[in-house]
């Protein structure tokens, strides 16, 4: 028997397209957000120290070891404007575990969390997993927060709005008044506000990324999770960290012991290293991201009679809409088997009226990646002037 609450949880829509993907061989994937490069050097270097300590072998702090609790300390000061009076750092498997985590902390059964739409699909799925309700508050045309929508959601179980900025599927850079005012809008109701800032070294065109844990007063009601995964290319290292008010550390460190125990420490070593490399490592990959952005960007202004792309300048993907009456689902299937080319359907994040698909930019070298927005093109162009004809 399976449990009615995991009944109820979304699949995963990355394996799905993934394995669409392995029944046509030679599809170029626009779909997964990862990059294309890998760790700094002075991340693959750590390892040897780990390895020197045959204590490393061993169970190590649930919170992280001190060593890279310090170092991201000194970035979050350094980079983010956040000091840790009344928080603490723990150090996670990726930020979605972090997110898991924070949600366990401070919901109950039936409780609810925030969220906008379109969301990013496993903040919607984690909610869903442990038994509480995601409120879902559509963004504006453009994909900007709505204050005001968000204030008309708040009951008396809520316990959560979360934002995402850069965000993940849009691409957009939420503004600092925006989320100065959703901050102080959770502080005035007794709420979290919980910040996801995987993206924060991927902003363009003179966009700023700005941490809400920065805001003066907010240790207490701010959540704010981060990630090595996208800045330096560290996917499957599993390491991410969040930061937290410190009257939750008791209840994290309960439910990252019985979870995880402790992230992997020989990932841990590494990410110190990483860190030491500092975000200029981001920076200067951002050149050849910037290139493919600026291609896949003309491209899709080419056929804007088919479809709608508000601005986007941060993370790494556009979300348009597309104007045809087939299902994202049955897009992303025709794309992938008629023209070898995938992206995510947008009905993974909530957008279940019209047809909308994440396009991601990052992953690919850029002979591929140009080949790959070619076929995107060329099948949006085949696919959707027949089928909007039709209708």
């Amino acid at each position: 028997m399976i449990s009615a609450r995991m009944q109820a949880v979304q699949t995963p829509i990355i394996p799905v397209v993934a394995d669409l993907i392995a029944q046509n061989p030679g599809t170029i994937s626009l779909g997964q957000g990862v990059v294309s490069y890998g760790p700094p050097a002075a991340a693959i270097a750590q390892i040897s120290d780990f390895l020197a300590k045959p204590d490393n072998h061993k169970y190590q702090f649930i919170q992280g070891i001190v060593p890279l609790r310090e170092a991201i300390a000194e970035k979050l000061k350094a980079d983010n404007g956040i000091e840790m009076q009344q928080r603490q750092v723990v150090v996670t498997a990726g930020s979605n575990m972090g997110f898991l985590n924070a949600v366990l902390a401070i919901t109950s059964p039936g409780d609810e969390v925030i969220l906008q739409t379109p969301y990013y699909f496993n903040h919607e799925m984690a909610i869903t997993m442990v038994g509480c309700h995601p409120v879902l508050v559509a963004t504006d045309e453009q994909y900007q927060l709505r204050p005001d929508a968000i204030r008309s959601a708040i009951t008396d179980r809520t316990r959560a709005v979360v934002t995402i900025s850069p965000n993940n599927p849009t691409g957009v850079v939420y503004s600092e008044a925006a989320l100065r005012e959703v901050n102080d809008l959770c502080r005035q109701r007794g709420i979290y506000h919980i910040s996801d800032e995987a993206y924060e070294y991927f902003t363009y065109d003179g966009a700023e990324h700005f941490s809400p844990g920065a805001i003066a007063d907010s240790a207490n009601h701010t959540i704010c999770l981060y990630s090595l995964s996208k800045a330096y290319g560290f996917a499957s290292w599993r390491i991410g960290y969040m930061v937290i008010p410190a009257h939750l550390l008791a209840s994290v460190m309960k439910i990252q012991d019985t979870n995880v125990i402790c992230p992997a420490v020989v990932s841990q070593y590494a990410a110190l290293g990483a860190l030491q490399a500092g975000s200029d490592y981001c920076r200067s990959q951002l050149a050849a991201i910037v290139e493919v952005r600026q291609q896949l960007q003309t491209a899709l202004q080419s056929i804007s009679h088919l479809c709608t792309v508000p601005p986007a300048n941060g993370a790494f993907y556009f979300l348009p809409k597309v104007h045809t009456p087939l299902s994202s689902m049955q897009l992303v299937d025709r794309l992938i088997r008629d023209y070898r080319v995938a992206a995510i359907p947008g009905s993974a994040f909530g957008l279940d009226t019209g047809c909308y698909l994440r396009v991601a930019y990052a992953a690919l070298q850029k002979e591929t990646a140009i080949e790959g927005i070619d076929r995107l093109i060329r099948g949006l162009t085949d696919l959707v002037e027949p089928a909007t004809a039709a209708h």
